[in-house]
C-alpha cells in the first residue's frame, strides 16, 4: 500500500471513529437531558413525589425495572430493532429520572448543580484521555469489574450493617472505579468503531448500547461525588 494510500485509509477509519462517538454521545446526551427534566418535574410536584417515594411498593417496583430494562438490552441488542433498543433507552433513562428525583429532597439544588458540573468535567477529561490514549486500557477491564461488584456487594451489606466506614469506604472507591470506566469504556467504543459493523442497524445498536455505558458511568459518577460534595438539607 503508497503512502497516499495508508493516509487514506487512515483518514476513512478516523473518521468512522469519530462519527461513531459523536453518536454515542448525542444519544447519551439525550438520555441524561430526559433523566434531568424527569426528575425536575417529578421534584417540583409534590403529588407525584409522595405517590412514588411514600409506596415503597412503587419505588422498588421501579428500580426493579430499571434493572430488568439493562438487562433486557444487553441480553437481547442484537435480537431487538435499533428503534426498539433506542426506546428501551429512553425508557430507562425516564424511570432513572423518576428515582433520581429524590435528591432534590435530600440535597440542596445549588450542590447538585455544581457537583453536576465536576462530575461533566471529570468525565470529559477521562472520557478524552480514553479516546486519545496509545495505552492499551483493556488490562483495566477485569480490575474495574471486581472492583464495581466489590462496592455492589459491600452497598447491599451496608443496608444493614448501617456503618459509616463501609458507607465511605463504597464512596470513594466508586468514584476512583467510575472515573476509570469512564476511560475504559471509551477506547472500548473506539476500538468497536475501529473493527466496523455488519449493516446501519446494527452501528445505530452499538451507538445506543455505547450511549448507555457511558450514561450509567456519568450518573454513578455523579451519585458518588454528590455523596461528598452536596450540602444535605
Amino acid at each position: 500500500m503508497t503512502k497516499p494510500e495508508l493516509s487514506y485509509q487512515q483518514d476513512r477509519v478516523a473518521a468512522a471513529q469519530g462519527e461513531f462517538i459523536r453518536r454515542v454521545y448525542n444519544w447519551m446526551g439525550l438520555g441524561l437531558a430526559t433523566t434531568a427534566l424527569i426528575a425536575l418535574y417529578t421534584a417540583s410536584n409534590p403529588t407525584l413525589l409522595g405517590y412514588i417515594f411514600g409506596n415503597s411498593l412503587l419505588f422498588f417496583g421501579l428500580i426493579i425495572a430499571q434493572l430488568g430494562l439493562v438487562i433486557a438490552l444487553s441480553a437481547a441488542i442484537h435480537r431487538l430493532q435499533a428503534s426498539t433498543a433506542t426506546l428501551l433507552f429512553f425508557l430507562y433513562s425516564a424511570l432513572t429520572g423518576l428515582t433520581l428525583s429524590v435528591i432534590f429532597l435530600a440535597y440542596t439544588r445549588a450542590s447538585i448543580a455544581s457537583t453536576f458540573f465536576v462530575t461533566a468535567g471529570t468525565f470529559g477529561v477521562m472520557s478524552f484521555y480514553g479516546y486519545t490514549t496509545q495505552r492499551d486500557l483493556t488490562s483495566w477491564g477485569s480490575f474495574l469489574f471486581m472492583g464495581l461488584i466489590g462496592i455492589i456487594l459491600a452497598s447491599v451489606v451496608n443496608i444493614f450493617l448501617h456503618n459509616e466506614t463501609i458507607y465511605w469506604v463504597v464512596t470513594y472507591a466508586g468514584i476512583l472505579i467510575f472515573v476509570g470506566l469512564t476511560a475504559y469504556d471509551t477506547q472500548t467504543l473506539k476500538q468497536m468503531a475501529v473493527r466496523g459493523f455488519a449493516d446501519e442497524d446494527m452501528e445505530r445498536k452499538s451507538a445506543v448500547m455505547g450511549a448507555l455505558r457511558l450514561y450509567l458511568d456519568f450518573i454513578n459518577l455523579f451519585l458518588m461525588l454528590l455523596r461528598v460534595m452536596g450540602n444535605r438539607r
